[in-house]
């Protein structure tokens, strides 16, 4: 249930963003405005959360935000974070608004697109335990990821559901290597087991690998808003039609 709890948070996060943006770059009015302000309004304070100037989630002495409260499987809500907190940048820099406020106080973008760094760094392996947490990546990743094509070794013998069992419990590394892929992640303490029997440790989900790729291409560049390159938003119709000229003067 807590694992659905948080989805839906994240779900709900997007949707405040993307609401955010209908604000932002359309400035609808009435009667849309006091719905889509209030929507922002949350969203300003999703992002207050993810600041360390902030408790609402505790931190590892790495410096992962452990979203999920320090239960396994972290990173899959750490990338999609990373994400939401990028895109929002890049939605207020492209609007002329140079930061959102906090309570009484105001930060700038370049807040949250730092925020997005250090955790996708710490991913990377900018942690204490110097491990990349993306198989294939730098010199020191997981070698027993939870993934039944990665840990079946190629051949041509057929294997019933119950067959794979003996490639999970192996303590081998895995004979097929699954580039790019992002496992679960370490435990609230940085520490982490490369063992493939243990998915809260070494399964790579869908929805994290999903967020990973979003967040890395939403930071990639060179710092430079690009998020209008293709006129996604100036190409977007007003939410209303343009009034028909008005009628020629009467004559008699």
């Amino acid at each position: 249930m807590f694992v659905a709890d948080i989805i839906y948070y994240l779900i709900l996060s997007c949707a405040q963003v993307l609401l955010s943006r209908l604000r932002l770059f359309l400035s609808p009015g009435y009667p849309y405005e006091e719905i889509l302000r209030t929507f922002q309004n949350q969203t300003n304070i999703i992002m207050c959360s993810y600041l360390t100037y902030f408790t609402s989630f505790n931190r590892t002495k790495g410096g992962l935000i452990q979203l999920n409260h320090g239960r396994p499987q972290p990173l899959q809500y750490v990338v999609n974070a990373a994400f939401l907190a990028t895109l929002y940048s890049d939605y207020l820099d492209a609007a002329d608004t140079p930061g959102w406020y906090c309570g009484p106080n105001f930060y700038s973008t370049d807040i949250l697109r730092d925020f997005a760094k250090t955790q996708i760094d710490y991913i990377l392996g900018k942690n204490p335990r110097k491990m990349s947490y993306i198989v294939g990546f730098g010199n020191h990743y997981p070698k027993q990821v939870h993934h039944r094509g990665a840990s079946i070794p190629k051949n041509k013998i057929k294997y019933n559901c119950k067959g794979g069992w003996k490639w999970r419990d192996s303590k081998k590394a895995n004979p097929n290597t699954i580039i790019g892929a992002m496992v679960a992640g370490p435990d609230k303490h940085d520490g982490f087991h490369d063992v493939r029997t243990n998915y809260n440790y070494t399964e790579p989900t869908l929805a994290g690998n999903a967020g990973l790729v979003a967040a890395l291409v939403a930071l990639s560049g060179d710092g430079t808003i690009k998020i209008d390159k293709n006129t996604i938003f100036s190409a977007v119709p007003p939410m209303f039609p343009t009034p028909p000229p008005p009628p020629a003067p009467w004559k008699p």
